[in-house]
């Protein structure tokens, strides 16, 4: 059994499942060489013309040479835009886009100053450039995909699979287009040129030029080509495939070149597969060998309402209703402008919009080219849809969900894998516009997934708020546990004296506090030391206020029988040897001293009683020594220092003064 590079080699072909075959109609445009019309005077760039994230990089009133950038971004699939020619930016503006649904897009307007001046451009040798440099250079030059996908090139040439075959498109299946098949007579070395550069980035085992057998002229345009150029013979070839539509779309002719078909959702890439156009080669070899961005296209231009049809050179940003005006258009009653063509292409609502990177054909045919769209008629269930269906789909079942607006169950019979072909439209008897309703239907799914994504992203986002909160809450809660943790160490590991320090001093002060001292207020951090000694201290003079008193005690009694004993001989003395009237006097004297002493006594009985924890040894002291010397200077001190106004002793004085006058009367009455 061959092996798959067997059976290309020998040019072996497989049957791909449904497509039809229109009326052809090149035949109008492709009879004359590719034309360049006049530098127009003003152009209208979108923004976002391919990939995402852009931002404009130039204000209004900015001058601009042709090929500069006018955006900048990042991402993995964003292309820059540039200037077609040079002139000023005059505004910045949401305009028309060139959309079957003509929505307005942010666009950069610039006026042409008529020089056309290139800006610096920097040529390069493929042999000098490293692959991250020629895809570099093929990014920042804004190449998309030339077929009418506008995918970013780049991102095919950067598989992350090993890629085996590569396919270059020179199939152009669809009626009245014809820019590929002038491009590849005209300009085959320069696409063979890109083809190489593709083979040095992919490095594959197999390349195929396919090309569709109503264009011979571009077949053996192409196999001079190949041998005048420097890929090895064996390894690139033509293949040329039957005519039929849509044999040139991407999957159908991976299946007709090498049997296989690629699974649902998945890329070709993924078996080893890459499809670029022939006009995608072509803008790779201009901007990795002359630094030239993607700024012109091939456009064709034709359909019974033009008077000059063919191919022409446009500048990416020149309105269709300029390129029109350039070549004789003739519009009739409900004319109908077409961008690309008649079985894919759609109508434009408004010909002030710009020509884009993946516009191929500019169709303005008359009523009796393509006669008005007829009134839809119900469904009779013939099954023609289905026969003609390239991507083996059930195109009534869409339909019908896509009418009644379940988009899901539309999607669940593979609705994304229609390539809106138009070959069920085609062939439909009741004249049901059913690609209308699938690209309703597609549009639908697409806002549906977006506004998923956009909520799962404002989930996530709120999530990750409250993921973040709660981190932050857990931080500070470790932080404080830290904290304590390091204060605790710091406790348990630090300088005992200072625990020691602290009870001494709360000792010291109850100390002082239960004898009366007041605390220094300087010595309010005392060490271990001295607080220990300021306790002996306190303990000694205690003991020495005791020793003192009981030394008082003991003086005051033995004054006392001393003083008794005097007493007595001196009344002896006195009552013998004296006279009357002398011993009345001493007796007068002897009771007001005893009253004296009583009254002292009471005296100092009420004093003790209610201010003895007041007084000061050295005090108590003084006060009992002069009481036992002498009583008599007590009583005279105590009655000049202190009021008696105590009841009780003067209770007690005068009774003393009664016993010591009825003493003296007594005493007289006996010497009578």
């Amino acid at each position: 059994m061959l092996t798959l590079l067997e059976q290309l080699d020998k040019g072996t072909l497989w049957r791909s499942p449904g497509g039809i075959h229109p009326p052809e109609l090149k035949s109008l445009s492709n009879q004359s060489t590719i034309a360049s019309l006049p530098l127009q005077s003003r152009f209208v760039i979108p923004v976002p013309l391919v990939g995402q994230q852009a931002t404009l990089s130039v204000k209004v009133g900015d001058s601009v040479l042709k090929g500069q950038p006018l955006t900048e971004g990042a991402g993995f699939i964003y292309l820059p835009v540039h200037a077609p020619t040079s002139g000023t930016v005059v505004a910045i503006e949401q305009h028309g886009s060139n959309h079957a649904s003509s929505l307005p897009v942010l666009s950069c307007i610039i006026e042409a100053d008529g020089l056309d001046t290139w800006c610096e451009l920097t040529s390069s040798k493929i042999e000098q450039l490293s692959k991250a440099d020629i895809l570099a250079k093929i990014k920042q030059a804004g190449i998309a995909g030339m077929g009418g996908a506008a995918f970013p090139s780049h991102v095919k040439l950067n598989p992350a699979s090993e890629i085996d075959l590569v396919i270059i498109n020179g199939v152009e299946c669809e009626p009245y287009i014809s820019a590929d098949d002038r491009l590849m007579r005209e300009f085959s070395d320069e696409i063979l040129t890109g083809i190489s550069i593709i083979h040095h980035l992919l490095n594959p085992q197999r390349i195929i030029i396919a090309i569709e057998d109503n264009k011979p002229e571009a077949a053996r345009a192409i196999e001079s080509a190949i041998r005048r150029s420097s890929l090895p013979n064996d390894m690139i070839r033509v293949t040329v495939i039957p005519t039929k539509y849509p044999s040139g779309g991407e999957k159908q002719l991976i299946q007709i070149i090498t049997g296989k078909e690629v699974p649902s959702g998945a890329i070709p890439a993924q078996l080893g597969i890459v499809v670029h156009n022939v006009g995608t080669a072509y803008a790779i070899q201009e901007a990795v060998l002359q630094g030239k961005p993607l700024i012109e296209r091939v456009v064709t231009l034709t359909g019974e309402s033009i008077g000059k049809p063919g191919n022409y050179w446009l500048r990416i940003g020149t309105t269709v209703e300029d390129a029109l005006s350039q070549v004789s258009f003739q519009p009739e009653s409900s004319q109908k402008v077409i961008v690309g063509g008649p079985m894919m292409g759609f109508a434009l609502a408004d010909l002030n919009v710009p020509i884009l990177k993946g516009t191929n054909c500019l169709l303005t045919p008359s009523q009796a080219e393509i006669a008005p769209d007829p009134d839809e008629k119900a469904c009779i269930r013939c099954g023609e849809c289905a026969v003609a269906c390239p991507a083996l789909l059930l195109p009534q079942q869409l339909f019908w969900h896509a009418k009644a607006e379940e988009y899901d169950k539309a999607a669940s019979f593979n609705l994304k894998d229609c390539i809106e072909c138009g070959c069920c439209s085609y062939v439909c008897p009741s004249d049901i516009p059913l690609v209308e309703y699938y690209r309703v239907a597609k549009s639908a799914l697409k806002n549906a997934a977006e506004e998923k994504l956009q909520a799962e992203q404002a989930k996530i986002r709120f999530e990750t708020r409250l993921q973040r909160l709660e981190d932050e809450k857990n931080a500070r809660e470790e932080k404080s546990k830290q904290a304590a943790a390091k204060r605790q160490a710091n406790m348990k590991s630090g300088d005992k004296d200072a625990v020691a320090a602290a009870m001494a001093r709360i000792a010291a002060k109850k100390a002082q506090a239960a004898e009366g001292i007041t605390a220094d207020p300087a010595a309010t951090t005392p060490d271990t030391t001295t607080t220990k000694a300021a306790i002996d201290a306190t303990s000694a003079k205690k003991t020495a206020v005791n020793a003192a008193i009981e030394r008082a005690k003991a003086k005051k009694a033995a004054l006392a029988t001393q003083s008794q004993k005097d007493n007595q001989s001196d009344v002896a003395t006195v009552t013998t040897d004296m006279p009357v009237d002398t011993i009345d006097r001493a007796n007068d004297k002897k009771a007001q001293i005893a009253a004296a002493i009583a009254r002292a006594k009471a005296k100092k009985a009420a004093l003790a009683s209610d201010s003895s924890a007041t007084n000061d040894v050295d005090g108590v002291q003084t006060r009992d020594t002069v009481n036992e010397v002498n009583p008599a200077i007590e009583m005279d001190t105590t009655i000049a220092a202190i009021p008696v106004d105590d009841k009780k002793a003067r209770i007690a004085a005068a009774v003393a003064k009664a016993k010591a006058k009825k003493l003296a009367n007594s005493a007289k009455q006996e010497e009578l």
